[in-house]
This record gives structure tokens, C-alpha cells and sequence, in this order.
């Protein structure tokens, strides 16, 4: 059967393909290694994070997305054409309407990047959507009912908080604050404290295995290597839960302060639905232990996760493709 839609999650951290027949065909990390002498792509995904920090000078390794949106124009076009193809077989046969997913905050310049990058890798048709709108109806929200929903998508570059009701965003913020910020944070924070520099992918590590939001009675533990900065040799050290929770927690507090925003300039008849409903969060960084429970305790609104977070804003795209005609009027911009 051929794939006439696909909708795509084009994150800062990861990208996640989707098709109405299969789901989730695709999730690889945003990630493509160049070779700069000869000015081509040598690997995408999964094969080019693993390169990350072990280049030679020749090859540089990098994310052509950066909080939300396209940094380099030219790669993102590369690796968008190449996931499709990863997980459409029948991709270069038949060109597939594309549904890409797009920061709220997005301008309307960096919202063209992405159409013109879907058109060049061979769609016949690109709409984008607003990733809260997507994030939402992918948790199973019901968006189109008169009642107020409140969703927070917290992926790699960029935090969203929105208000959602009869179909559309009643207030929104976003905050160029999320996942890749608070490895950068633990990583200066083992640097400050413990004299040590490590890279991206342990700090990633570090803070999927023992990362928390809140301090908790049992810590859990964790041992890491770097390059120790006195001596330049390389330096086993221990790092616990706490101490990770320690050097987010400033990250963090940005994204409660958005979250209360957006919870102030919410009309009242809203504000007890959402009461009475609390808020869902989704995206990669809702994986991130006890954060329900810390924006619930800052601004005493229940608050809850949705089910597989990371995959709600491709699943809203899939929920969108199937309905096509119905939000083509309401949540959609195209080209």
C-alpha cells in the first residue's frame, strides 16, 4: 500500500517519522556528520550521534536544528529527505503530503525554512503545525471541545506552555529553555564542582539515568569519565541524583515561571477547567523524573504526564493526516 501522508516531528534532539498505516515508522537523533573538505554528508541519525566528540578536524558533527527551529538550511533538507526515505520505501515513487510539526513561537520566516526544506526533499505538498496543538491531541485531548486544556511539551530546544480551547491556542509561551540546556547545565556544573569536563552525550546520560526534578530520600548514584582539568588525565568520579537535581534546578525554575505566566493571563472560566482537568506534559523532557510533581507543587494545579510523551507530537500528526479536510481550515498553514 502506498503512503500518500506523512507527519513528521522534526525536533532539535530527535525526529520521529509517522504514517497513518504503521505509526511510528522512524526515531532517530537530529544529528548529521559532515565532511567539511569535501562538503558532504557522511552520516545521519543514530550512525552520526555515535560520532559525536570523536571527530577528527576534517569532520564536523552537529544538529542542523537549534531550539525548534532550522540553523542549516542546506542539512536539515539532507536529513529531512533522509528519514523519510529510512521509513517510506515507496518515498522517491510517489510524492506524500508531508505534515511537519513547528514550534508555537516560530516566525514566520523560520516557518517557511521548513516548507521550502519538505518541498526540496520531495513532498508534493507541506503543511506545518503548532507542535502544542499536535502535542495535545496526541496525549487523546479532546481540542475541539469548549472546555479549557492546558498541555506543556517540553522537547530538546524549546519549552511550550499553552491554553487550548475550541480547537485553537488561547495563550501560549515559549521558552527556548529544555533538554539540551539542562545537559549543558549539568555538564558546567561537574566542571565547577568536581574540576571535570565531559561531553554532550555523557551529560545526556547522566541526567536519563539519574536525573530528578526534586530531591528525593534515596539517591541514586552514578559513575562517570572525563578529562580531569588539573592534570589533563583522563578521571573516574561518582555523581549522584541529588547533585544532578542541583544543577537543573535553576533551567527548571524558567519553565515553572513560564508555566505560572501563562496560568496568569489564562481568563477565569478557563482556569477552573484546567483546575479541575490539571495539566498534561509531553515531550522528551517529561521523561525527566518528578517533574509532574515539581510544576504541580509551584503552582498547585494537579498536574500529569501523557501517555508515551515523547511520541504525542507524532502521534497528533498522525490523528491530523487521517482528518485532513477537518483541520486544513483551523490549525494548519501550507504551501
Amino acid at each position: 500500500m502506498f503512503v500518500r501522508k506523512i507527519g513528521v516531528d522534526l525536533g532539535t534532539c530527535n525526529s520521529i517519522v509517522f504514517t497513518p498505516q504503521k505509526g511510528v515508522v522512524l526515531n532517530e537523533p537530529s544529528v548529521v556528520a559532515v565532511s567539511i573538505s569535501e562538503n558532504r554528508i557522511l552520516a545521519v541519525g543514530r550512525e552520526a550521534k555515535e560520532m559525536m566528540g570523536r571527530t577528527p578536524d576534517a569532520i564536523r558533527v552537529y544538529r542542523p536544528l537549534r531550539d525548534g527551529v532550522i540553523a542549516d538550511y542546506r542539512v536539515t533538507e539532507a536529513m529531512l529527505k533522509y528519514f523519510i526515505k529510512r521509513g517510506v520505501r515507496n518515498f522517491r515513487f510517489l510524492k506524500p503530503e508531508l505534515l511537519i510539526g513547528v514550534p508555537a513561537g516560530i516566525t514566520s520566516t523560520e516557518k517557511r525554512a521548513v516548507i521550502e526544506a519538505g518541498m526540496t526533499a520531495g513532498a508534493r505538498g507541506v503543511y506545518v503545525a503548532k507542535e502544542p496543538i499536535l502535542a495535545a491531541i496526541g496525549a487523546g485531548i479532546p481540542i475541539n471541545s469548549c472546555s479549557g486544556h492546558m498541555i506543556i511539551d517540553i522537547g530538546g530546544g524549546t519549552s511550550e506552555v499553552a491554553i487550548i480551547s475550541l480547537g485553537g491556542i488561547v495563550t501560549c509561551r515559549s521558552l527556548r529553555v529544555a533538554g539540551d540546556k539542562l545537559d549543558v547545565a549539568i555538564a558546567e556544573y561537574i566542571k565547577k564542582k568536581h574540576n571535570l569536563a565531559i561531553g554532550e552525550q555523557t551529560a545526556e546520560e547522566i541526567k536519563i539515568k539519574i536525573g530528578t526534578a526534586l530531591q528525593e530520600k534515596e539517591e541514586r548514584e552514578m559513575e562517570i569519565r572525563g578529562r580531569d582539568l588539573i592534570s589533563g588525565l583522563p578521571h573516574n568520579i561518582k555523581v549522584s541524583s541529588g547533585e544532578v537535581c542541583e544543577a537543573i534546578s535553576e533551567r527548571l525554575a524558567e519553565m515553572v515561571q513560564v508555566v505560572k505566566e501563562v496560568l496568569r493571563e489564562t481568563p477565569p472560566e478557563l482556569s477552573s477547567d484546567i483546575m479541575d482537568k490539571g495539566m498534561i506534559i509531553s515531550g522528551g523532557g517529561a521523561l525527566l523524573r518528578n517533574i509532574d510533581e515539581l510544576i504541580a507543587e509551584a503552582t498547585g494545579v494537579p498536574c500529569f504526564l501523557a501517555e508515551e510523551p515523547l511520541f504525542c507530537v507524532a502521534k497528533g500528526t498522525g490523528a491530523v493526516l487521517d482528518n485532513l479536510e477537518i483541520y486544513k481550515q483551523t490549525i494548519m498553514a501550507k504551501r
